[in-house]
């Protein structure tokens, strides 16, 4: 088991520390707030105009019918048959995210950007008296209202560490405002259930019912070495102090994984059309790629047909982050998909290149595969692609062609932590 004592610096917190904001219903309320006609509607923001699809975000008229993410649309329509579907705009998501912050940066610093729709906010000397505080919040709000729109709610949530603050903001929506004292919150903690709080999905809920454990309440009153033990890794422990209040910094995280994934538009679900999208989206996670200074030594495409058949193959080379041996491997793989699966139109393609390693991580055998004047050529035509279309406009030097898709850019979607830059959005 891991061992760990790094809770011996964790700090017990007497005041508040954090103020975490979490935008309601983020999607659907910029589609009301951009389109008056949505507003006071059962609206469901959807990834392409079919009853096949599922709702990615719903407002909360169409909440009132049991409407949330993931309902099937066949299925929501059904609940409510005077839903109105949204194709999804991420671009102009991600357009009012930076407004939205930078409102919020105009009465109080931000400090961890944590998704699209979340960011937590330490409080400093002067900021953690609770009149104070609330008059922060307070402010965060009318400022939202007058600068961004009525339609842009949030939840703000006041306590001694940003996890339970973040907790806060699920006891009071849309539009709340919760303060969580120290020392003075258990009882509104206990009234959740175990998959409530952030952190504990189905597979450590059965782990804690498997020792016994059933409620917060329970959890609350067993020793952080006991939830190490209980949850198989120092996690654990780490969640037992965060929910006790205790100061509990991020630890360092590395980037693992690159990728793009697009269910496909009707039109583009050929063999042929899907591969031009496939070359999209992995010339997309290469400049991502470069862009993070990153080198990979994996590349992986996986694919689902209409019919609901799975393929998927990964191939591995010397640390490279240039579109070409990336675009090589994806037609090798590709011709290898079409003799399993035939003529079978396709659903879904992604593509993902992992085993990364920083520039000083790369061995000398980076050129390896490949005689080291091609491979160099490979790295330097693909900077200067990346150079022309950041000053000329995406697409001015491409591999290939580029499929309009319904949206209008290919691949380019806003992921649980990761907010897409704009120019991603333009092709």
């Amino acid at each position: 088991m891991e061992e760990c004592n790094e809770h011996d610096a964790f700090v017990p917190v007497k005041e508040l520390k954090w103020l975490f904001f979490d935008l309601n219903s983020y999607f659907a309320s910029v589609e009301q707030q951009d389109r008056p006609e949505l507003r006071n509607k059962p609206i469901a923001i959807v990834p392409m105009l079919t009853d096949s699809t599922c709702a990615i975000a719903a407002s909360y008229e169409a909440k009132a019918y049991g409407i949330k993410t993931g309902t099937k649309i066949y299925e929501a329509k059904k609940l409510c048959p005077d839903l109105i579907c949204v194709l999804a705009r991420h671009d102009v998501y991600v357009d009012y995210h930076h407004r939205i912050f930078a409102e919020v940066e105009n009465h109080i610093p931000i400090t961890k950007i944590c998704s699209i729709d979340e960011a937590a906010c330490r409080l400093w000397k002067g900021e953690e008296d609770p009149e104070i505080a609330t008059n922060i919040a307070l402010q965060i709000k009318e400022g939202l209202k007058r600068n961004i729109g009525e339609y842009i709610k949030c939840s703000i949530g006041l306590a001694t560490n940003a996890f339970l603050a973040k907790t806060a903001t699920n006891m009071q929506k849309p539009d709340g405002l919760v303060v969580l004292p120290p020392d003075n919150y258990k009882d509104r903690l206990f009234a959740f259930k175990l998959t409530d709080l952030c952190g504990i999905g189905k597979n450590i809920e059965y782990r804690l019912n498997r020792a016994g454990i059933n409620s917060i309440e329970q959890f609350w009153n067993i020793s952080p070495k006991h939830a190490r033990k209980v949850w198989g890794s120092v996690a654990g422990e780490r969640f037992w102090y965060n929910l006790h209040g205790f100061d509990v910094p991020d630890r360092p995280t590395k980037k693992s994984v690159i990728g793009h994934s697009r269910v496909l538009d009707p039109q583009h679900r050929s063999i042929d059309m899907a591969y031009l999208i496939a070359q999209q989206l992995s010339i997309k996670a290469c400049v991502r790629l470069r862009s993070y200074g990153l080198y990979a030594r994996k590349f992986s495409l996986s694919i689902r047909t209409v019919n609901y058949i799975s393929w998927s193959d990964e191939m591995s080379f010397s640390p490279m982050q240039d579109n070409f041996t990336v675009s090589n491997a994806l037609g090798v793989m590709w011709s290898n998909m079409q003799r399993v699966i035939g003529k079978d139109r396709l659903l879904k393609v992604s593509v993902m290149l992992h085993d990364l390693y920083e520039p000083q991580e790369v061995t000398l055998d980076l050129f390896a595969n490949v005689p080291a004047n091609e491979a160099s050529n490979n790295a330097g035509l693909s900077q200067a692609m990346d150079a022309l279309n950041k000053r000329y406009g995406a697409n001015t030097v491409n591999l290939g062609a580029c499929p309009k898709t319904s949206s209008g850019y290919v691949g380019t979607k806003i992921a649980f932590t990761r907010v897409p830059e704009q120019e991603e959005f333009s092709s």
